[in-house]
């Protein structure tokens, strides 16, 4: 889930332009939106108030990271992911963050902004890269662990690549699915085999709730879409791990039948945040292929009551200090039967977008005034996250790795963490569903 307070970025734009008008008399925004000049402006602008901007941190394990993009079937119905692996080389290219300005135009719409929104979130990040080797080809004679990747409500699969880097870097494939149940920022598919060969691409935009519409019924609905399509990539990538024949729509240089015998199929979780970490819990409540799941800061008003009781695998809540409430943590709570091995910490001083690029993307002073940055520093916790989000995996898919080194983090001892939750919840009155958060 993407900060409802950045649609103040259009407004700061707005008044930016008066301090520091440009002639929109001889500017078409549509057609003219890469003039040179105009561009040269709002950058030097965004710059100055960029001050402190720190780059997606690359990966902190033996590996080198190899990215591509994979898509399976055109259609709406298909599979669509950003992978990260472990590379045989960091020779290639840095992989584009957001490769297409359709994804900041549907940022925009998810904002609840202007459409020149879009442009300008294009013009600020369009160029932006993430530390992994595009296309490089995948090191071979190891089965990696494997992990699905939900992203959160207004997101897409590229914004999470702090987590998925540093997770290949050590050691896994990550696939970070880009949903189809409207909860996208916005993504695309093709309409028939003609459209594929030449490129032409149909969009899918973020679907807001109608007036009157029921937030629940209508986010349970995309939940269990979203299961369905984290199961579905799961199956898809254990058909090419078998040897079966798979084509990316994409047509990249990557090949996807490096992927044959890669991958442990003991060892499988699956990952998401905020309406990904609601997807986390569906996943495992419905597909017992998958060990372990991890959730961050999920987002549980789309979760049936129902659901928590139907889940048997080791379950791990990393949340924000800035982002709960306590009927959310009592849904979590939920989840804590008898039995049932569940963990919950809190990282201090941390907001929900800590587990999203953009806050690397970002200097001190627009991070700070869209919450897009905590009081914590951005990179101690995504590394805290990333630390505990190991060792857990470590003790439930049993690898054999030092990443039990961390497990002092799964019972929250550490300074910028706190065991559990920071919510009380005790006066808490009985659950019910309420709007929207």
């Amino acid at each position: 889930m993407l900060p409802s307070k950045l649609h103040a970025l259009f407004c700061l734009c707005t008044c930016l332009a008066l301090v520091y008008p440009f002639d929109w008399q001889v500017l078409n925004p549509v057609a003219h939106i890469e003039s040179s000049a105009w561009v040269s402006k709002i950058q030097a602008l965004m710059g100055a108030a960029n001050i402190g901007q720190t780059k997606i941190p690359r990966g902190n394990g033996f590996y080198s990271v190899g990215c591509t993009d994979l898509m399976f079937d055109y259609t709406k119905k298909g599979t669509f992911l950003r992978f990260y692996y472990p590379s045989q080389d960091d020779h290639h290219s840095d992989t584009i963050w957001i490769p297409n300005k359709e994804y900041f135009l549907g940022l925009s719409k998810f904002l609840g902004t202007h459409w020149l929104m879009g442009k300008i979130m294009s013009l600020f990040f369009g160029s932006v890269t993430t530390p992994a080797a595009w296309n490089a080809p995948l090191r071979t004679g190891e089965k990696y662990p494997l992990i699905i990747f939900s992203h959160g409500l207004g997101a897409l699969r590229t914004i999470y690549s702090a987590i998925g880097i540093d997770l290949a870097s050590h050691g896994f494939i990550v696939a970070a699915v880009e949903h189809r149940d409207g909860s996208a920022s916005s993504t695309y598919y093709f309409k028939d085999q003609s459209a594929v060969e030449i490129g032409n691409k149909s969009w899918l935009y973020f679907r807001t709730l109608k007036r009157g519409e029921e937030a629940f019924p209508f986010r349970n609905k995309q939940l269990r879409q979203r299961a369905k399509e984290c199961s579905q990539a799961l199956s898809l990538i254990l058909d090419i791990d078998h040897g079966r024949p798979v084509t990316n729509v994409l047509d990249l240089e990557f090949d996807v039948e490096q992927l044959k015998d890669s991958i442990d199929r003991d060892k499988i979780a699956v990952m998401g945040h905020s309406f990904g970490g609601a997807t986390v819990i569906q996943t495992l409540s419905e597909d017992q292929r998958f060990r372990c799941g991890i959730a961050l800061d999920a987002w549980m008003l789309p979760v049936g009551d129902e659901v928590c009781s139907r889940i048997p695998q080791p379950l791990f809540f990393i949340n924000s200090e800035h982002f709960q409430n306590p009927s959310n943590i009592l849904r979590m709570k939920k989840c804590f039967l008898p039995d049932r091995k569940r963990k919950m910490i809190t990282i201090r001083g941390s907001v929900h977008q800590n587990f999203v690029d953009f806050t690397f993307a970002t200097g001190k002073i627009i991070g700070h005034l869209f919450t897009l940055k905590g009081d914590i520093d951005s990179n101690v916790a995504i590394s805290l996250s990333n630390k505990a989000s190991l060792a857990f995996l470590q003790k439930h898919l049993g690898l054999e790795k030092d990443f039990d080194q961390w497990d002092s983090l799964i019972e929250g001892e550490d300074d910028h963490l706190i065991p559990g939750t920071n919510i009380d919840t005790t006066n808490t009155k009985p659950l019910c569903r309420t709007p929207e958060e």
